[in-house]
């Protein structure tokens, strides 16, 4: 007989991932604003390594010979298409470690959550969005005063900026919902590796939209490799060994919970 449980999240855990997940948004922004593009786009490359190194440590995932070329490969052919001027400085180098952190033990804790508690991409958006929202709600306006000197409720709202919010909060569900359901169903890594394709078909729909500025040779060719180590990728991954782990994992909590009314009813049969 199959018991349906009730989806659950602790708080101890959903206050971890909001501070992982708050810390990524605030990071990944200062980063942006404290630094060049060019090392911005190199913190986002050093994401693949550190989920790689998370998934390593904390879950004993070995990748093979294969699987290693193939994430090396996408990091090449990314950081041509990508890094251009790098200039960094020390509180831009820390806000970009920062960020590289937590975006990794956020999309990391997505994968380890849903699989713990048997939760599923919506659950798991469900009970962490809504909680996020409301700490980002209060503290977002005074980062922005101290990081900008410029207050939220100052700005002159009209209707195409509301519009334009609207939409960009309606995007951003999306985009959550896609990185929950393909992270639960994957990894965090994959997840990366993904999402690089991203990347390239942002510089294609520019190429598209804007003309050829900023499309020559050596992005051309730094597409085809990011491609093509993605493909190398998925084909190594999906063999035997690509990515295997080298312990058990735990059960899960709904496993637990089934597992101890299977026993208490095996003790009533019994009595």
């Amino acid at each position: 007989m199959v018991i349906a449980l009730p989806s659950h999240l602790p708080f101890t855990e959903l206050l971890r991932f909001i501070l992982f997940a708050n810390f990524s948004i605030v990071g990944m922004n200062v980063s942006l604003m404290w630094n060049s593009v060019g090392f911005y786009q190199i913190a986002k490359l050093s994401m693949i390594p550190v989920s790689c190194l998370l998934e390593m440590v904390l879950d004993k995932i070995r990748y093979s010979r294969d699987t290693k070329l193939s994430i090396g490969l996408v990091l090449v052919g990314v950081g041509v298409c990508t890094v251009t001027d790098v200039s960094v400085n020390s509180k831009g180098f820390l806000a970009a470690f920062v960020a590289v952190w937590s975006t990794s033990l956020q999309q990391y804790y997505v994968h380890y959550l849903q699989r713990k508690y048997s939760l599923s991409s919506f659950n798991l958006l469900g009970h962490t969005a809504p909680a996020q929202a409301a700490t980002l709600l209060v503290v977002g306006p005074f980062l922005d005063y101290w990081l900008t000197e410029k207050r939220v409720d100052m700005y002159d709202y009209n209707l195409v900026s509301v519009l334009f919010i609207t939409l960009s909060c309606t995007i951003a569900i999306g985009t959550n919902l896609s990185q929950f359901i393909c992270i639960g169903r994957f990894t965090a890594v994959s997840f990366q590796v993904l999402g690089h394709m991203k990347t390239i078909l942002v510089l294609v729909m520019g190429f598209f939209f804007f003309g050829r500025e900023g499309l020559n040779l050596h992005v051309v060719i730094g597409m085809i490799i990011a491609v093509l180590g993605m493909i190398w990728y998925g084909n190594a991954s999906s063999k035997p060994g690509g990515k295997e782990r080298r312990s058990y994992s735990l059960p899960t909590t709904r496993q637990q919970k089934l597992g101890a009314a299977s026993d208490s009813d095996d003790n009533e049969d019994k009595a």
